[in-house]
């Protein structure tokens, strides 16, 4: 086992984005580490007014940060909502890394996406393949937002001396998830289609593009264990990918989560839309070096997740959505679903399934 660096126990830890999926897997996982959590709602902080989130930092003190804010969405809401994306983004991550070197944190731990490597990058893809290329343009302004996290992170370890550190996360699913078709990501909206269509009798399901995309996921509950893993035994520049080193077309993923739900039916691939990046699988060695390897596996996951789902444990937002404090503070539509996900409404006949 790897050294402990810097231990929780008995450190006030501050979760921004405590409502989001991310972030409440951070603090279910902070629950057995003898810690004090803090969290805030927008009553008491808008993450994205400096002066609110100074003010909230110096009189709370936390010891630890885990930035886990932010607006997130797939490919449709990344197209139509660039601005949103881009400032939201931008606007609050720097607003919580000053305040937390303002405030003498000891440490932060910053949660960027895998989106923010180069389209075209050798796979898998290893830390070192960061500006080494273009972005995918369907999810750039996301992606540059989450370039300027880290690298913000990073100056402020070499001007200040702070203990602030990154992890790159691949695709996350889960408990707390977004199943908002317009605004989902491809596990949800596969799994929300998936159900729907069971539920009323339907032949098919539409997934968009051609199906032959490749992605890795992750359980939101695996990359909370690994940030918390990271927070107490990682201290360095350079940013950690957190993934599960393995990946899946989405064709095959759609059959996987049909196998799950009970959905009999075929699925058909809508060829006028956009694949985005052909490949995305993200070398793990470092983490694994640290002695860190996910738990849960794929199947077990999606299983998971569709009990949340038929729980009504998830998330429906709209205009782009954001996770965390962001949407939970606001009121931009982010709400727990007000019916039996049994007897959810049938949206569309035609599925949205971005992918990052």
């Amino acid at each position: 086992m790897p050294e402990v660096i810097y231990s929780l126990a008995g450190k006030r830890v501050y979760v921004a984005g405590h409502r989001g999926m991310v972030g409440s897997a951070i603090v279910r996982r902070l629950a057995s580490e003898g810690c004090e959590i803090l969290t805030a709602t927008r009553a008491e902080v808008d993450l994205r007014r400096q002066e609110q989130v100074e003010t909230w930092m110096s009189k709370n003190r936390p010891d630890a940060v885990f930035l886990a804010a932010a607006r997130v969405g797939g490919i449709l809401a990344n197209a139509t909502y660039p601005a949103d994306f881009l400032y939201d983004n931008l606007i609050l991550q720097a607003n919580i890394i000053h305040a937390a070197h303002k405030a003498q944190v000891e440490k932060l731990m910053f949660l960027g996406s895998s989106c923010i490597y180069p389209k075209f990058a050798d796979q898998p893809i290893v830390e070192d393949s960061l500006l080494t290329g273009s972005l995918e343009p369907t999810n750039e302004w996301y992606a540059i937002a989450k370039i300027a996290g880290l690298k913000l992170c990073q100056a402020y370890r070499n001007q200040h001396g702070r203990d602030f550190i990154s992890g790159m996360p691949t695709n996350l699913y889960g408990p707390e998830d977004n199943f908002d078709l317009g605004s989902s990501h491809v596990m949800p909206a596969l799994i929300r289609k998936a159900h729907e269509a069971k539920i009323n009798q339907q032949q098919e399901i539409c997934i968009w593009g051609t199906g032959t995309p490749r992605r890795e996921f992750l359980h939101v509950d695996d990359c909370a264990d690994a940030c918390v893993h990271l927070m107490k035994t990682y201290s360095a520049e350079s940013h950690v990918n957190v993934g599960s080193g393995e990946d899946i077309t989405i064709l095959e993923l759609g059959y996987l989560v049909s196998k799950v739900v009970g959905f009999e039916g075929k699925i058909t691939c809508d060829l006028t839309k956009p694949d985005g990046t052909p490949r995305k699988l993200l070398n793990v060695d470092k983490l694994r070096a640290l002695g860190w390897s996910p738990k849960i596996g794929l199947q077990e996951g999606i299983a998971d997740a569709y009990r949340s789902f038929l729980a009504g444990h998830y998330l429906e937002r709209s205009n782009g959505a954001a996770s965390g404090d962001l949407i939970g503070q606001s009121d931009i539509s982010f709400e727990k679903a007000k019916t039996s996900a049994l007897h959810a409404p049938m949206l569309s006949t035609v599925a949205h399934h971005p992918s990052r």
